[in-house]
């Protein structure tokens, strides 16, 4: 199957049974190769699971594995009610840790894991400048950078030094420029790492914008994010500060994230060897 979630799509696979022709990896960048073969942002595999209803695996459209994908979650997530793989309300794994989520017709909201290493406003010097960013890890490493004209931003020549950058290597990280539209609204922009360009979303990018943006003071939960597709995400979280001393500041909590959206079925059927033989 293909499904899309606020404009990122993905090719669905039941791999309970390893029934793949190719390795993931090279499956991965043969199916997602636009114009060529179906076209995706990645591939998604339903495998088995002795914890939870399933477990997801999630690699990009270069053939990088993931450790998990927002929108994905939601999509696998349909994919499985809609195969009878799991009940409306289930749980599945991903390397990012156990999930939970809940269907209504073609809306999903999925349970994800407590963001880590939080770190608010600091300097990244790049090339031609200083920005300051903040950086969130929502199941992936995501920076956020806050803007006064999203459309204005240099995405792709920002989006691949930030991306690239030393600070972040060996695996890099995703970039998000988000500027603020209201009391419990923004607007995002991503650059995907493993896409290697701009996605019209980015489930994990707009949960990690939405909580650095509420951490900062711009917003308050739920939080609605405006992507790049046009397609509207709520993001839900609680959060406070937790004073440890003097010395060591405040530690920053954020708890019983979910992140809800579309998550529609485009196409169902058969690959056929043409999908990966070119």
């Amino acid at each position: 199957m293909k499904l899309s979630g606020a404009g990122n799509d993905f090719v669905i696979i039941d791999n309970r049974q390893d029934l793949l022709p190719l390795s993931p990896v090279k499956l991965a960048e043969k199916v997602c190769k636009r114009r060529l073969s179906i076209g995706a942002d990645g591939l998604l595999l339903v495998e088995l699971s002795t914890k939870a209803d399933f477990k997801m695996r999630y690699f990009n459209a270069d053939g990088s594995e993931a450790e998990t994908c927002g929108n994905g979650a939601r999509c696998i997530a349909q994919f499985a009610y809609l195969n009878g793989i799991a009940p409306v309300d289930m749980r599945f794994e991903t390397q990012a840790g156990l999930y939970s989520a809940e269907i209504t017709e073609a809306q999903v909201k999925v349970k994800l894991s407590d963001p880590t290493r939080v770190r608010l406003s600091f300097p990244l010097r790049l090339t031609a400048e200083v920005c300051e960013v903040s950086f969130a890890n929502t199941g992936v490493p995501h920076i956020i950078s806050l803007v006064s004209d999203l459309e204005a931003v240099n995405l792709i020549g920002l989006g691949r030094e930030i991306r690239n950058h030393d600070n972040f290597a060996p695996a890099g990280t995703n970039v998000n420029f988000i500027q603020i539209k209201g009391a419990r609204k923004i607007e995002i922009r991503t650059y995907e790492r493993g896409v290697e360009d701009e996605t019209l979303a980015c489930g994990t990018g707009s949960v990690a914008a939405a909580i650095i943006a509420a951490l900062l003071g711009k917003v308050t939960p739920p939080v609605a994010v405006t992507t790049a597709s046009g397609t509207v995400l709520t993001v839900y979280f609680d959060f406070f500060n937790s004073c440890l001393s003097d010395e060591m500041g405040k530690e920053i909590q954020v708890t019983n994230v979910h992140l809800e959206g579309d998550a529609r079925l485009v196409c169902q059927g058969q690959l056929t060897p043409s999908a990966w033989n070119y």
